[in-house]
């Protein structure tokens, strides 16, 4: 399967992780062998490298919560013309949200982006965490992920920071 990614950088705190488009392309990749998704060739992924403010604002527009959250999905409608060009939908990220986060859990940055990174893309292709049984699932997907990517178990210590 071959996915698109474009990445865009609106915030010049990520130049604090400097590796950040590339780590986004390994996760995201290990997400569609993880996950088993199969979609044809042209599917695209749009993902917002951006800071609390510009996700502030989209949480308060699109989800009704005037407040800065680590990251956000915003799924696609679904493929209706197989061969052609498939966005999937968007992820934006928050930098001093997913920094924050980071240090209080006293995990590496990187890590907690792929966490993030992994999340996000995850809501895109329809898993959720509304009820305990979807958040298992999903859950137990992601710890498979990361640890494809050599990242530790994010909810080993109880802690759910996605």
């Amino acid at each position: 399967m071959k996915l698109a990614l474009d990445i865009g950088t609106a915030s010049p705190l990520w130049r604090k992780l400097p590796r950040a488009r590339t780590l986004a392309r390994e996760t995201i990749a290990a997400c569609v062998v993880e996950s088993g998704l199969e979609a044809s060739d042209g599917v695209e992924v749009s993902l917002l490298l951006t800071g609390d403010a510009e996700v502030r604002a989209l949480n308060a527009r699109w989800r009704g919560q005037d407040k800065a959250t680590n990251v956000l999905s915003f799924p696609a409608a679904p493929i209706d013309r197989p061969g052609e060009q498939h966005m999937l939908g968007d992820i934006a990220l928050a930098f001093e949200t997913l920094a924050r986060e980071a240090e209080a859990s006293e995990v590496p940055l990187a890590d907690h982006y792929r966490h993030l990174v992994a999340h996000g893309f995850l809501h895109l292709i329809g898993y959720d965490h509304q009820t305990d049984e979807e958040a298992e699932r999903m859950e137990a997907l992601e710890k498979r992920i990361l640890a494809r990517l050599g990242v530790a178990d994010p909810y080993a210590d109880g802690a759910d920071t996605a």
